[in-house]
C-alpha cells in the first residue's frame, strides 16, 4: 500500500510564493503529442505536477513560481509558442488542503 516516503517542501522559503493550475488544451489527440507535451513540461522547473485528464482539458499542470504575474509569463514564455497547444487559461490556488490519512473505501 505505501509506494514510498517525501519530504514537504517550504514553497515561499524557495521563492514559489504563488501556485496555480494551468488548464491545457492540445490538438490533435493523439498518443505521441499527449507523451510528448507530457514529457516537455514534466522538465519545466516551474511545475510541480502535471496530469493528463478528460473532460473540457487534456491537462492540469501545477505550477509554483514566485508572483501573481509569474504565471502568465509562463504561459506566454512556454506554452503560447508550442504548436500542439490551442488553448490554456490559469487558476491561482489561494489555498490547499489535503487528507493526511488515506484509508480503504468498500468494494
Amino acid at each position: 500500500m505505501i509506494t514510498g516516503y517525501h519530504t514537504e517542501i517550504n514553497l515561499p522559503a524557495l521563492n514559489r510564493h504563488v501556485q496555480a493550475l494551468l488548464h491545457v488544451h492540445v490538438r490533435p489527440l493523439s498518443r505521441e503529442v499527449i507523451e510528448g507535451f507530457k514529457q516537455y513540461v514534466a522538465a519545466l522547473p516551474e511545475v510541480l505536477s502535471v496530469f493528463v485528464v478528460a473532460g473540457g482539458d487534456d491537462f492540469l499542470v501545477h505550477v509554483a513560481v514566485p508572483s501573481v504575474e509569474a504565471p502568465h509569463a509562463f504561459l506566454m514564455d512556454k506554452f503560447s509558442k508550442r504548436r500542439e497547444i490551442v488553448g490554456f487559461r490559469s487558476s491561482i490556488i489561494y489555498q490547499h488542503a489535503r487528507n493526511q490519512v488515506v484509508t480503504s473505501l468498500p468494494a
